[in-house]
């Protein structure tokens, strides 16, 4: 007798990495990315269609953390260690849905590298047991695909722009992030950002060797992701179109 449902906790059949499913999620989020930038002056334009976009990403993440909640607590796996939005991207969805109402640009510094950068390597290796079409599948990729396109949002049609600052900025953000989630680990024996073990399924983690030292090539990793995030993005298209004479300027 099959256990598979829509919501409930009970499954047969274990979300398999790189599988036609997981692939078409990442197309999907892929997809809504370049929709989102191929009509982006045209919603610049448009006062009303700019704010109603922005109010839906930040319902699709108030909607992503709740049901989160609301699935744990109907099925009665709700604990301390493991349900409260302490992880980076848990962090980062949060901090989204701020940005979003606020037009912050000290979150937008963070969360153009953090939140993108987090939830791209969360949708590549997914931390995730329950396979399409599950609740839970659905929400962890709405919540990643929508932690990308607030930053993006921002970048494209409020006009925002990361700098060096940001980028440095960022890294120590994390590291007082990763402290604050460390003690707060210690209190509840949890794992949260998984500062204590690797996950108990594959991630890029595995490539970084034993405890303690993955932690230190994964922020290694994640100031690399940053740098060409900056560097492709920003950086190099920023020197390709200025004029000559301001390219050498600027060598």
């Amino acid at each position: 007798m099959s256990h598979n449902t829509f919501f409930g906790r009970q499954h047969d059949i274990d979300f398999i990495m790189f599988s036609v499913s997981h692939w078409m999620a990442i197309s999907l989020v892929a997809c809504f990315c370049m929709i989102l930038f191929g009509l982006r002056r045209a919603i610049r334009s448009n006062p009303g269609l700019k704010q109603s976009i922005r109010l839906l990403l930040v319902a699709v993440l108030l909607f992503s953390e709740g049901g989160l909640q609301l699935w744990y607590i109907t099925q009665e796996v709700w604990k301390k260690g493991n349900s409260l939005p302490l992880e980076l991207c848990g962090i980062t969805l949060l901090l989204s849905i701020v940005m979003l109402l606020t037009r912050s640009r000290l979150l937008y510094s963070f969360l153009y590298f953090a939140g993108i950068g987090g939830a791209f390597i969360a949708l590549l290796t997914p931390n995730l047991v329950y396979p399409f079409p599950h609740f839970r599948f659905l929400l962890f990729f709405a919540a990643h695909g929508g932690i990308i396109l607030a930053s993006l949002y921002m970048t494209w049609i409020e006009g925002y722009r990361p700098t060096w600052k940001s980028l440095f900025f960022t890294m120590l953000c994390l590291n007082i992030v990763a402290a604050a989630v460390y003690a707060a680990d210690r209190i509840l024996g949890a794992n949260y950002m998984f500062l204590a073990h690797k996950p108990g399924t594959f991630s890029v983690l595995d490539y970084f060797g034993p405890y303690p030292y993955y932690l230190l090539a994964e922020e290694a990793f994640a100031f690399v992701v940053f740098l060409l995030m900056y560097l492709v993005f920003f950086w190099f298209p920023q020197r390709w179109n200025a004029p000559p004479c301001a390219r050498r300027t600027k060598l």
